[in-house]
This record gives structure tokens, sequence and C-alpha cells, in this order.
């Protein structure tokens, strides 16, 4: 056995970035690894064991390695832990002075009507309030021998990840791929190898697997809660969403939300699971607090992506209100009023009707062309995930698919889609758009989102290895399916096909050839072809690339996480990967100038297009078109009716010369 005695470097401790990079370098061997930090020792290969380390910067661990690889693995953990596991060894926080006391915090504002929380999402709502009270799962103890209460265990693993993947692909559909990717990653707790090993235990000394899956789950979940970093305890929130889920199919009992009055409410509970959320009835539900929960806690993030307001750690003291108190919710403020003044409710209504008359406004002209005040017209579409989307984006007032997502079909499963069963969709897709435009991305996975039934071999680093047009040329079989498919649907619309990942003209022109070769086969007319602009070097090319394409379609997720070095998902950086950084601002324009100088045109089908500060820069930069999730069509096209063209063009230069993307939101 090989130990070893290490500190932790990271400025942030061994946070979810740099435990994902221990936890995956020590999968690659065979031998065992256990990581003791003060009194717990956990296994290496588990990533929500190790994350409940809470280990600290300088904090010291012990590394324990059994196997026949253990001199291999020893010195791989040790330079790994050494250089930062993959992140920048920063400095560390100063520590704090001694002889030197912090300044006590500002009194507490004195109201008793009054419950200030943390604003999670903006909008104002005005009701009763409903506590949403969970009963408690109820399971039978009764142990019916090893072998049928592990075959129950698989069981009910199994059709909580076909409901955890449904609930995926209809939060695709509804609010966004981003979104949707809060249940992908629940599906990974499924299979995680320390919680499923210890329920094998409970079940070998002969618990039930219910009994056994609710110690084990629960533990994890409370013990993930007390995880320093805020970040990571919010994700105790999915442990125990995934735990009751599977808790629930167990003891044969209905999973999900309590029944809710027939009348408007606003929700009160301690906290709020993912697919409580995404579930809500915004016909009934006008909002929700939570005495728990963070900013950065996904039942916030999804409130935000279905415009519903909401208040989240607002103390327990919420859960003490009475049924039917009346309430007046501040999702910009993080302000809960109880039994607010005749006055303070007015206020409310009158801020809430000019929100509304906004929207309304918007909504109303939302069939209408978004054209400048100075005659430019701006093409808005939206980005669609599925049939149903595609409906939703046509009602909205959308112009065309910018973006069709292709995943949803090829995810969760066993075995790709078939050729016919891509052309129903697909076709399906374009006859929702009425003769409308729609543009077609080809499959975009690879090692980050990998697909069961194709072999990617485990990457370091998947967002810089073989996905989206790599990994389809690499598979010409499985492309050219998808070729057929959308070419054949062409025949009942205006379809666009669109290539993710282009990194290099080689895989362009590959790819390319690959349609006009099924065009022959199927004796149908050459479709237009596109590619994503997403990684540097398509953008620094854009003038060699444009005379090979109809169109550029700048995908500004990815090409800021690219530009920047900085994992658009990471719980700290994250919020530095904006793509009105004068550096993505750059690469825009000069994909523009690119393409306009060959007769192309250029859309922007990332999350900045239905930015409203992106707004006015992207179109002073000569963007044409805009795609944006379908409910942010009407107030994207509303706000371009409200611009100058030449007022743009004089504030995308200023953005230009900005340093940081601080400067250019803080510009008029």
């Amino acid at each position: 056995m090989k130990q070893l005695e290490l500190t932790i470097p990271n400025a942030t401790g061994l946070h979810a970035r740099p435990a994902k990079a221990f936890v995956k370098l020590v999968k690659k061997f065979k031998s065992s690894v256990k990581i003791e930090h003060g009194s717990k020792v956990v296994n290496a290969k588990s990533m929500i064991s190790v994350l409940t380390l809470g280990v600290k910067h300088a904090g010291v661990i012990r590394v324990l390695i059994d196997g026949a690889d253990e001199q291999a693995a020893a010195v791989a953990i040790e330079e790994a832990v050494r250089t930062g596991l993959g992140e920048p060894l920063d400095h560390a926080p100063a520590p704090a002075q001694k002889g030197k006391s912090a300044a006590p915090p500002p009194p507490p504002r004195v109201n008793p009507n009054l419950i200030q929380g943390i604003a999670a999402s903006q909008g104002i709502a005005i009701g009763p309030i409903f506590k949403l009270e969970r009963g408690e799962v109820v399971v039978d103890g009764v142990f019916e021998g090893i072998a049928p209460e592990k075959s129950k265990l698989q069981s009910a693993l199994s059709e909580a990840r076909r409901a955890i993947e449904a609930l995926a692909q209809k939060t695709t559909e509804t609010v966004g791929e981003e979104e949707a990717g809060i249940f992908e990653a629940q599906i990974e707790l499924l299979e995680d190898p320390d919680i499923l090993e210890e329920v094998q235990a409970g079940i070998a000394n002969k618990q039930s697997a219910a009994v056994a899956w609710k110690q084990v789950v629960l533990a994890r979940a409370e013990t993930l809660s007390q995880v320093s970093d805020p970040l990571l305890a919010a994700r105790s929130a999915d442990m125990r969403d995934v735990g009751q889920r599977v808790l629930a199919i167990l003891a044969g009992q209905k999973s999900g939300m309590a029944a809710l009055p027939d009348t408007p409410i606003i929700i009160i509970a301690d906290d709020l699971s993912p697919s409580d959320t995404v579930s809500l009835d915004k016909s009934r539900v006008l909002g929700f607090c939570t005495a728990s929960g963070g900013p950065n806690a996904h039942s916030a993030i999804l409130a935000r992506a279905l415009g519903l307001p909401a208040i989240v750690g607002a103390g327990d003291g919420v859960l003490e209100l009475e049924n039917g108190t009346a309430v007046v919710l501040d999702g910009g403020s993080g302000e809960l009023t109880l039994r607010p003044s005749v006055e303070k409710i007015a206020a409310a209504q009158a801020e809430q009707a000019k929100l509304t008359q906004a929207l309304e406004a918007a909504q109303a002209a939302a069939a209408d062309a978004a054209i400048t005040i100075d005659g430019t017209r701006v093409e808005v579409v939206a980005n669609v995930g599925g049939v149903a989307d595609a409906e939703l984006a046509y009602e909205s007032g959308a112009e065309g698919v910018g973006l069709l997502r292709t995943e949803f079909l090829f995810m969760g499963r066993e075995e790709a889609p078939s050729e016919d069963e891509q052309f129903e969709v697909y076709r399906d897709v374009v006859t929702a758009l009425h003769l409308q435009p729609v543009i077609v991305r080809t499959l975009d996975v690879g090692g980050d989102k990998p697909l069961a039934y194709i072999d990617v071999p485990e990457e370091d680093n998947p967002f810089l290895g073989e996905r989206g047009i790599r990994l389809c040329l690499n598979r010409p079989e499985l492309l050219k399916e998808q070729l057929r498919a959308i070419i054949r649907a062409a025949k009942f619309g205006k379809i666009r096909i669109m290539f993710p990942m282009v990194s290099d003209i080689s895989e362009l022109l590959q790819a390319k050839q690959m349609v006009a070769d099924v065009c022959d086969e199927l004796s149908a007319p050459m479709v237009e072809v596109g590619i994503m602009i997403e990684v540097p070097s398509a953008a620094l090319m854009a003038d060699v690339l444009a005379p090979h394409v109809d169109f550029f379609s700048i995908g500004t997720n990815d090409l800021t996480q690219y530009t920047m070095a900085i994992d658009r998902m990471h719980p700290i950086m994250a919020k530095q990967a904006d793509g009105l950084h004068p550096a993505v601002l750059r690469l825009i324009s000069q994909t523009v100038k690119g393409a306009h100088a060959a007769g192309k045109w250029v859309g922007v089908c990332g999350e900045l297009g239905a930015d409203v500060k992106a707004v006015p820069i992207l179109i002073g930069l000569g963007v044409d078109e805009l795609s944006v999730s379908a409910p942010a069509v009407p107030a994207v096209k509303a706000q371009i009716r409200g611009l100058q063209l030449a007022d743009a063009e004089k504030l995308a230069q200023k953005a230009l010369q900005c340093a940081t993307a601080q400067e250019v939101r803080s510009l008029g």
C-alpha cells in the first residue's frame, strides 16, 4: 500500500472543480484509492464522498492507495495535487489580522411584517401563502432476501432514471438546454459508486432496499448540506430530490409535489426540489419563498428561467406563517411583506402593472417585425429542443428557428434513433413553424455529453476533445443517417443545416461534401449549410470560412468559454465567463466583418442574444439575427424597436475599447 500526505494548494480548497479532477484521475487506476481528512475516510472514486470532506485551502489529506498500479497512481496523484488539479493556484485569502475584530454588522431592520430573504428571481407576486409540506415516504422494512432486494433496487434506479430523463427532456423543450443539465447531473447521482456500495452493504446485512437506500442517501444529503462552500451545500437539494424519487418507487408511493389549492397562491416551503420547481403550474403559483437555499440553488435557477418571482434563504420563520396569510413577494429585493397595508399593496400593484404592461405590449406586437427606429430589420428567431418548443416559438412571434438542438432525440436511450424516427420529428418541427425557416444543428455530443451506444474514450478535458462535428465525422454512418432524415424533411419546409464545433476549414469541407452526397442520393436540391462559430479559431478565420457557407451562427456560450478559458459551469469562475467581455465582442466583430465581406449573414444563438445589455451592442456590431428562447422573443423584439442603429453602432465601438466586461455593462 502507498500512502501520501498532501496539502491542498487551491485557494478555495477541494471544491467541485478540483474534486471532479481528482475523482476522474483516480478512476483511471485499478487500485483502490481512499482519502483521509480529519476523522473521515472516503472513497476517492466517489464525487459526493470527496465533496463531503469539505477540505479547505492548505488542508492536509492522506491518500491511501492499494493495488497493482499503486506506484503509478501515487506519482500521478501527487503531481496533480501539487499543480492544482487543473486549477490555477491563485493566492489564498489573506488571514484575519490578529488584534483586530471585524466591524459589527449593521443592526437588523426592525419590522415584524418584513422578512428579508435572498433575491432569487425578479418579479412581484401578491396573494395568500400556502405552505408546501411534503409527507414522509413510509417504507416497508420487510427483508425478502438479498437477491429480491437487489432486484428491487435496480428496478427502482432504472425507473427513476427514466423519470429524470423525461424531466430533462421536458425542461429542454420548455425552458432550455442549460436548465435541463440540472436533471442530467442528477442521473450521475444514481450511479455514484460509493452510494451504491453502501446500499448494497445494507442489503447484505438484511436491510430492505428501501431502508438501506433511505439511510445512505439522506445521510449523504445531510452531510453535503453542512459543507462550508454554499455552492456545494446547495447540491444537497439534488441529493434529496433523487433520494426521495427512488424511495417513493421502492415504497410503491406516488412521487412528486403535494396537491395545491385551486386558487392562486404563493408557495412557502423549506426548500423546493428541482423537479418540484420545473413542475409548478404558473396559472396557480404566483411565486415562491423558501426558508433555505441560495441564489445558486437549482430551484432559483429554474425560477429565473420560468419567469417566476422567487425568494430563497428567508429563514425558518417563514415556515411558522399560517396558510392564507396575505403577502407581497418582491423577487428583485428579496423582501416578503406580511399582511401588507393598503398603501403597500397599491404600490406593489402599480409596479406589477408596469412590468405586466411592458410584457403585454411586447407580446401584443410579438408577430410584428423587429425594425429599429431608423429602419434596420433584425430577425428574431428561437432556440428549440423539440416539437412542443417549436409550437411555442411560433406562438411567441419567432420568425423561425435559429437553433434546433437534435440531442434530445439521441440522449437517454440504449440505441440511436432510426432515420425514420428522426425524419418524423424534423418534419413535425418544420410543420409547426408554418413554412418559416428552421436551422437544424447536427448532433452535438461528445465526452462531456456521452451516449450509451457510442464508444467515446474517457477524456481528461472533454470540452477539448472528441465532440460536435469531430465526433460525427469520425462516425460517418451516424452523421449520414441524420443528414438523410433532415434532407427528407426539407421537402416540407425551409430547412438549413448547421454543423457545431467547427474549428478548421477541412472539417467544414468534409461535412459539406457529405450533405452534397446525400442530396444526390435522394435526388433532392442542395440545402443551405452553415456553421456554429463557437471556437476562437473559427472566428479568427471567418473571412476564410465565409465563402464556403451560407451563414454563420455564433454560439456565445461556448465562444466565451473557450476565449476566456473558463468553464461556464464552474462554481467559482463561471461569473467571470461573461459574453460581454471585450475579447469575446472583438471575435464577434471579426466574424461579422468576415461574413459580410463575403455577402453572408450572421446570427447569434447563445444566451447573450436575450441579454438586455447585449442586444444593442450585438446589433451595433452588425449581427443580422438573434436566436433566443421562445418566451424571450416578444421582449427582444420590443427592445429592438426602441433602438437607433446609429446609437447602437457607437455603443458597440465603445464596448470594443473597454478593458473588462464590467466596463461594457456600465456603458449607458
